[in-house]
This record gives structure tokens, sequence and C-alpha cells, in this order.
């Protein structure tokens, strides 16, 4: 598993998420959490260059706290 990013903000079923910019992640690539549980996909991936986030759509309800680390599968 290769770390996304934290959890910067939650909004309906979208979280904001904090990544690497030398360790971007795939679009479409499914996220879980520090449990192997399956959070959503990366929908879109926005921002500046040195500091980029990525948009990721929750399968469900999101009930993740702000600074959660999120991984994705591979």
């Amino acid at each position: 598993m290769k770390t996304v990013g934290r959890i910067v903000r939650s909004c309906g079923r979208m979280l904001v998420v904090s990544v690497d910019a030398a360790q971007l992640p795939p679009l479409y690539v499914t996220v879980v959490d520090r449990r192997h549980r399956p959070v959503g996909r990366v929908v879109d991936l926005f921002g500046n260059v040195k500091r980029p986030y990525a948009a990721v759509l929750c399968r469900d309800r999101c009930e993740y706290p702000v600074g959660e680390k999120i991984f994705s599968r591979s």
C-alpha cells in the first residue's frame, strides 16, 4: 500500500486530501483507510504543483476525521 495523503476537509461525499507532489496517485485508484477498509476513488487532482490535492469520492457516507491518512491499493 502507498500513502495517498492526509484528509484536509470533508464535504458531503467528497474528501479533499493533501498529497505529496513527488508521489501523485493515479486517477480512479481505490483508496482505503488504515484498517484496509475501502473509502472511495480518486476522481480529481488539483491545486498548486508544489502542494497538490486530490478529490476522493466516497463509496458511502464520509465519516473520516481530518488529519487521518488514507492509502491506495495497488
